[in-house]
């Protein structure tokens, strides 16, 4: 079995983005790309919009494996189905989730900070222009996370 997790965002560019290289580099170092999978997607993503040059100079920064190519995607319906884990980067992105797909019937929701033990917002540095404070706080909540999952997966 293969745990899928899902970032979310608004459009994509910049935190859920950032998220999802960042985590795919911990569960390759870990050892672990046979039973995590990791993707990004927005709530209003467009589709067509590459990742953001303030997201990629700090994933270079820290090293951390990235395609600078990548563009936009939208989460839909068949991402809730596909996915155990979807990670909102933020209370609104939270919420167009659940209108988005109805609810959260099988409890796949969470918010990103919870997993670093915190009830507060990923900030969009699109709008703070500050892509260091949001990697740091991706950084802290993405390696409290894989901690769990290593956990849930020593279970199996």
């Amino acid at each position: 079995m293969v745990m899928k997790i899902n970032f979310v965002c608004l459009g994509n560019i910049c935190r859920s983005p950032m998220a999802e290289f960042f985590m795919k580099k911990i569960v390759a170092d870990a050892g672990l790309t046979d039973k995590i999978s990791v993707e990004s997607s927005g709530c209003h993503a467009t589709g067509y919009t590459q990742i953001s040059s303030g997201t990629c100079i700090e994933l270079a920064q820290n090293n951390i494996p990235f395609n600078p190519d990548r563009i936009s995607k939208k989460f839909n319906r068949a991402d809730y189905q596909n996915c155990d884990y979807i990670i909102a980067m933020d209370k609104y992105n939270f919420s167009d989730l659940q209108a988005m797909t109805g609810g959260d019937p099988d409890k796949k929701f969470f918010l990103m900070m919870e997993f670093a033990g915190e009830k507060r917002d990923v900030e969009d540095p699109y709008i703070t222009d500050d892509y260091t404070a949001t990697y740091k706080d991706i950084s802290r909540a993405c390696t409290a996370l894989l901690k769990i999952l290593t956990a849930t997966l020593s279970k199996m």
